[in-house]
């Protein structure tokens, strides 16, 4: 019986299923040339102005086709992280996916309004 999980052991294992298996769907659709941005709750923080910099840079170094991937409530799998080039936190907090996409794209939207040099609300 040494073989027989703890209920903790096995509830990780299934999320470790999940995971890999949303992690494959994802992957199929990140191609080779894409710079890949995990939001992650270990990720880092930046301020908007740091956000605007980072994606002004990756423009700059020809990077020009950006993949934000938004893990699902469980975390994002080792394949997909393993992929990931930058990992962002918005905050350690937890957001439901239909908000957290219009977070990242407002912050995206504020990031090219700061390259651009125009105004944007604070």
């Amino acid at each position: 019986m040494a073989d027989e999980k703890t209920p903790d052991q096995a509830s990780e294992a299934v999320e470790d299923s999940i995971r890999a298996k949303e992690g494959e769907r994802l992957l199929k659709h990140i191609r080779d040339d894409m710079y890949v941005i995990t939001l992650e709750i270990a990720g880092k923080m930046l301020t908007s102005e740091e956000f605007a910099d980072k994606i002004e840079m990756l423009g700059v170094q020809g990077k020009s086709s950006i993949a934000f991937v938004i893990g699902g409530s469980i975390g994002l799998g080792k394949e997909v992280l393993k992929r990931s080039d930058f990992a962002l936190s918005f905050s350690k907090m937890t957001f439901p996916h239909q908000l957290m996409r219009v977070l990242l794209l407002e912050q995206v939207y504020r990031g090219y309004r700061i390259m651009n040099g125009e105004p944007y609300h604070k």
